[in-house]
């Protein structure tokens, strides 16, 4: 039996900006580095290299898969995974919002303009407003439904399927036992990333 393969899905805004971001960043520590007569001050350096890391966690680095019979949530600082059957409520406003046990889980990665919350006319409504269910294939995706719908619907299919193999009901006490397998995971990298080219701003500019 093979394994299942990861479904990513394409984060909704942000991926532009980062990308020129990251390279006017890269741009500018590059040119600092490599020709230091070309009077890049070292601040300057520091600083360009803490925009370019704080720009790869928060626009670059969010991505939402899912993976067997969890949901990943990679956001700036940590990975959050929660077992699918775990989920009582999930939502696309602004941000994605995912409610498992008693805690609230949110994901820059995939969202909606407020053009598309005012046709959809949840402008303002939490994560238990009525949320229209559209039973849509990935070729829908591009004609008949916007993204970030396609992705929630995806998401719903996906959770029904893992309760279902699981024989939980919602609202039961077997799908609140579930929340305690969300698991919890630090972007290291990015964290110390943030700290070192921190540290450096601080001190080059001090110094």
């Amino acid at each position: 039996m093979t394994e299942e393969q990861p479904e990513r899905f394409t984060p909704t805004s942000g991926r532009v900006m980062g990308v020129i971001g990251l390279a006017l960043a890269a741009l500018v520590v590059g040119v600092g580095l490599v020709d230091r007569d070309a009077g890049v001050a070292d601040w300057v350096i520091a600083a360009a290299a803490a925009g370019g890391v704080l720009v790869w966690a928060a626009l670059l680095r969010p991505r939402i898969s899912l993976v067997g019979q969890e949901l990943e949530l990679r956001n700036m600082t940590e990975t959050v995974t929660i077992p699918l059957a775990a989920i009582e409520e999930l939502a696309v406003r602004q941000l994605l919002v995912v409610r498992a046990g008693d805690k609230r889980f949110l994901s820059p990665a995939l969202g909606k303009s407020r053009r598309q919350l005012v046709r959809a006319g949840t402008v303002g409504g939490g994560i238990g407003g009525a949320i229209g269910k559209l039973r849509s294939t990935p070729s829908d995706a591009r004609t008949n439904v916007n993204y970030p719908d396609f992705v929630e619907e995806r998401i719903r299919q996906r959770m029904d399927d893992a309760r279902s193999l699981r024989g939980v009901r919602p609202g039961s006490a077997e799908q609140l036992a579930l929340a305690s397998d969300v698991r919890r995971q630090p972007a290291w990298a990015e964290i110390v990333a943030l700290g070192a080219s921190s540290l450096a701003l601080v001190v080059t500019a001090v110094f």
